[in-house]
């Protein structure tokens, strides 16, 4: 690790008495140390020098991803203690619903993924609110590959009477849902624009404390503005 820390230093790349001296490992070790990483492709020789390998730049990749992810878990957290509900963050993402993160309290616990998210998007405040900034044709793709059916007793029937409704809420509009995905369950969905990608921060509460929602969904709207910057990172991840 203090062979590929000293050579990451190094853009243009450094020979392996260089290395060795930094890392403060006796030539002969880092000898065998830096034929093991080239062959395992954490570092490259080129003209008798040693640059970072695929293999690192894989590591660092995933390091950053990890970061990334760990910011918007810090980002809903926030949102979580401030407004007192479950925080969902999803996307649309090549034509599939990805629920990115969620941040709950065994106090408040998140719903649970009885039926796919990403079949049954006419059915919860996510979908609803993701596929409500698609354009006719991106819907209707959507749709034919996820056709509208009954989950509970609320929710919409068939794809017809889901387009309409889609139509009707219009692209930037936040989104209720009651109990149309699960019973005794009622959620929030508010629309973020992330550049050309559809995403959502969402809420969820027990059915019999509904009155609480749209203060909840209201004051998850201000909190937006503090978390784009945030949450646009898992657009890349």
């Amino acid at each position: 690790m203090r062979l590929l820390e000293a050579a990451a230093t190094h853009v243009d790349g450094a020979p392996a008495k260089q290395l060795a001296r930094e890392a403060g490992i006796a030539l002969p070790t880092a000898y065998h140390l830096l034929r093991t990483l080239t062959h395992e492709g954490y570092l490259r020789r080129e003209k008798g020098v040693f640059v970072l390998g695929e293999a690192a730049e894989r590591l660092s990749s995933s390091g950053a991803q990890q970061n990334r992810r760990g910011m918007i878990g810090d980002a809903l957290a926030h949102c979580r203690d401030v407004i007192g509900m479950p925080v969902y963050f999803a996307v649309y993402r090549e034509g599939e619903i990805e629920v990115v993160a969620v941040s709950d309290t065994p106090g408040n616990p998140a719903v649970e993924e009885w039926a796919d998210f990403r079949e049954t998007g006419h059915a919860h405040a996510i979908g609803q609110c993701l596929l409500s900034q698609l354009d006719d044709e991106a819907r209707q793709d959507h749709l034919d590959r996820y056709p509208v059916q009954s989950i509970t007793r609320y929710s919409v029937r068939d794809d017809r009477t889901f387009l309409r409704r889609l139509d009707a809420m219009g692209r930037m509009r936040p989104v209720v849902e009651r109990q149309e995905y699960a019973l005794g369950t009622v959620c929030a969905a508010i629309p973020i624009l992330a550049g050309d990608t559809a995403a959502t921060l969402a809420i969820s509460v027990p059915a019999g404390q509904a009155d609480r929602l749209l203060p909840a969904a209201e004051r998850l709207q201000r909190e937006i503005g503090m978390l784009l910057r945030t949450l646009a990172f898992s657009i890349s991840i």
